[in-house]
């Protein structure tokens, strides 16, 4: 119970790593605010697994594209209560577009959702950190930020880019006031977004090319994120953990 008497807010929790995520952050004694965007019946499920752990968890409602509903998410869990983990886990390419098709409208919505919600709840939630002298942000990243991922998700890789700088900075920003800031990377990860938005045979490419020979687990993501927001991991700031199966050993 590393985590007993903390708050961690999860964007996206009702995603398969969001929900993994708020249960190994559960398991380990965090009550949990739990964002979703559509999918209330989802967002309940996953609230009452975690409360079935043990802890208190909530649901909250948000469209993290609108800047006025990630104020209003932010404002609203740490009414319910202090929060002293942040989960940037939200975030997807909404769709794939070529990028000769790219267009601003487009182009704001994939930032707004992996760049500037991350960015807000930070400006809004990190305060409260600072004045405790304690707290965790954990964005979560992607290996195309990396790779640049195919021509189709160009703007979702740049956006994620961008979320790794910021990740940077904001870890040297607030590490002298007791707030570590520090990002999980995940590879390929058995997801029913993976499975939407990739051919059988682009996921079976991506699998042959991890040296693990499988894809990931959700759950091998959960667990990495509430390592890293326990003491135990204490002196580990401004750090990207990547997690797929040796890939950049490739």
């Amino acid at each position: 119970m590393e985590l007993a008497g903390r708050t961690a807010l999860v964007t996206g929790a009702t995603s398969d790593i969001g929900a993994a995520i708020v249960r190994s952050l559960a398991r380990r004694g965090a009550g949990v605010a739990v964002h979703y965007h559509r999918n209330l019946a989802r967002a309940q499920a996953v609230a009452a697994e975690a409360q079935g752990l043990g802890v208190a968890a909530r649901v909250f409602p948000g469209d993290l594209t609108v800047a006025d509903d990630v104020y209003r998410l932010a404002d609203e869990a740490r009414a319910f209560a202090p929060i002293d983990i942040l989960v940037n886990n939200a975030g997807t390419p909404i769709r794939r577009v070529h990028w000769r098709e790219l267009e601003p409208a487009f182009i704001d919505l994939v930032f707004n959702l992996n760049y500037r919600a991350p960015l807000y709840l930070c400006q809004r939630l990190t305060p409260s950190m600072s004045e405790r002298g304690r707290g965790v942000v954990i964005n979560i990243l992607s290996t195309a930020s990396v790779f640049g991922g195919s021509d189709n998700v160009f703007a979702y890789s740049s956006a994620k880019g961008a979320l790794a700088t910021l990740t940077h900075g904001l870890a040297h920003a607030l590490a002298p006031r007791g707030v570590r800031v520090l990002a999980v990377s995940p590879g390929t990860i058995d997801t029913e977004f993976q499975r939407t938005l990739t051919s059988p045979e682009l996921l079976e490419r991506q699998r042959q090319a991890v040296p693990l020979g499988r894809i990931g687990r959700p759950e091998e993501i959960g667990e990495v994120v509430a390592f890293l927001a326990t003491d135990a991991a204490s002196f580990i700031v401004g750090e990207t953990v990547h997690v797929n199966g040796g890939l950049y050993m490739s």
